[in-house]
């Protein structure tokens, strides 16, 4: 069974090598691929595709592409480089804390998607090397979920501490400090990371083929171009979208309650997202009037289908491959962890890579931590663990993360484990926990 398990594993690695070394959507068809030799040669199941996540893609990306046709990007991207403008590696540190914050206040981390085309130009535009701000940004998006009083991942450590007199607030006293700490010690880590933008090899290939335009700094000569009167308001419009989405998500009351297996419960947040951003979309369309024909040719809209085709198909494989042995890997994890207490902390970290899913890890280990008589904010500060899923480079940000950035330095090694994410995961995920114990012994 184990071999059968390491074959298994080979498989799924060997579709993310393939995927890396076609680019594009090939990281989603080779993960498709992957499901196939799973399925048929392996007999695993196929799980349903995450069609969820695809959706809240496809509705934030079409928002973001009416709001580029109408200029409402370059308006954003202007105000942006204002703020940054004394300093423009502050963006490096600035992006992680803006898409922490967004994250935590609507419990989901794809309310980030929206983030990713404007760093990249802000950070483009100003000759920064795009994967700075974006690999630290999309981790800081997963880091926010375990500290967001609305993420499904709180409400499983509500539902396991609360019985204990552990309530919402001294578990986001630990969570909220521990988390914002780790994203800033990784943002100032990622500042030193890789070559600068004008000396990385595959950044000025895609400059000299034309598949890219250079940043203001090589176009001196040139003048700015006056931005559309559309601009503004787009940009405004789309703000005021997310803004509704972390208000959704920071109060259920927002959202209409409707009665489901008898019991009555908001919207969730899935779709929530879906709605707003989608009629948002509509609303920035009507009000500037764009031609509707020029939003799916607008560069956030292709690189917002290679992201729903590689989430399609890489998320699909891995969640395949979880679900067909969910019981003997958290059961082995169990057992190292009753072995060894101090160990706990590195079972949620592979138990998260393994599940791709915060609330599941949390679910699935959390009652072992509780059951082995670790003190409850032990297990609190080390719940940042769980974050652990940028370890294999296929959820959905890191896949969005790496299309989005056209620069080509947010990417997937060629060892597929040395990818853009996994320096400033690690670092963000350690600097959590450590400050959590911290937190922890002097609050309780």
């Amino acid at each position: 069974m184990t071999v059968k398990i390491l074959l298994e594993f080979a498989v799924v690695l060997a579709a993310i090598f393939m995927g890396s070394r076609c680019g594009g959507v090939g990281l989603g068809l080779w993960g498709g691929a992957g499901v196939l030799v799973l399925s048929y040669f392996f007999g695993l199941p196929p799980t349903a595709p995450p069609v969820d996540v695809m959706l809240i893609i496809l509705a934030v990306i079409m928002a973001t592409s009416v709001m580029e046709t109408a200029g409402g990007i370059e308006w954003l991207v202007r105000v942006a480089e204002g703020l940054i403008r004394r300093n423009p590696h502050q963006i490096t540190v600035v992006a992680p804390v803006v898409s922490w914050l967004f994250t935590l206040g609507a419990g989901t981390g794809h309310v980030f998607y929206p983030l990713l085309p404007v760093i990249h130009e802000v950070a483009h535009e100003n000759g920064i090397r795009p994967e700075r701000p974006i690999a630290v940004s999309t981790i800081a998006s997963q880091q926010a979920i375990t500290a967001s009083p609305v993420s499904a991942a709180t409400a499983a450590m509500i539902a396991l501490f609360e019985p204990a007199g552990i309530t919402l607030g001294k578990i986001i006293a630990i969570a909220i400090p521990a988390t914002l700490a780790g994203v800033i010690v990784a943002a100032l880590v990622q500042t030193r990371v890789g070559k600068e933008l004008k000396d990385d090899p595959e950044y000025r290939r895609r400059l000299e083929a034309g598949e890219i335009e250079p940043p203001r700094a090589e176009k001196q000569a040139a003048e700015r171009k006056e931005l559309p009167h559309t601009a503004r308001t787009s940009a405004l419009m789309f703000l005021l979208g997310v803004g509704l989405v972390v208000a959704a998500g920071l109060f259920p009351v927002l959202r209409p309650v409707f009665v489901k297996a008898g019991k009555a419960a908001p919207l969730d947040m899935a779709t929530t997202i879906q709605i707003v951003m989608l009629s948002m979309a509509a609303l920035i369309l009507a009000v500037t009037r764009v031609p509707a024909g020029n939003v799916p040719k607008s560069a956030s809209a292709q690189a917002g289908l290679t992201a729903v085709v590689g989430i399609f198909g890489l998320a699909w494989l891995g969640d395949t491959f979880i679900k067909a042995n969910e019981k003997l890997i958290i059961g082995m994890i169990g057992d190292l962890t009753a072995a060894y207490p101090v160990t706990f902390a590195v079972g949620l970290f592979f138990a998260s890579v393994l599940l791709f899913s915060q609330a599941a890890t949390t679910r699935a280990l959390m009652p072992l931590g509780i059951s082995l008589g670790l003190p409850p904010q032990f297990l609190i500060a080390q719940w940042p663990a769980v974050n652990g899923y940028f370890f294999l480079p296929t959820y959905g940000t890191l896949i969005a993360a790496i299309n989005f950035d056209r620069s080509g330095t947010t990417r997937i090694g060629r060892f597929v484990l040395n990818h853009s994410f996994m320096l400033p995961g690690l670092v963000a995920t350690g600097t959590a926990v450590a400050v959590g114990l911290v937190i922890g012994k002097l609050l309780f």
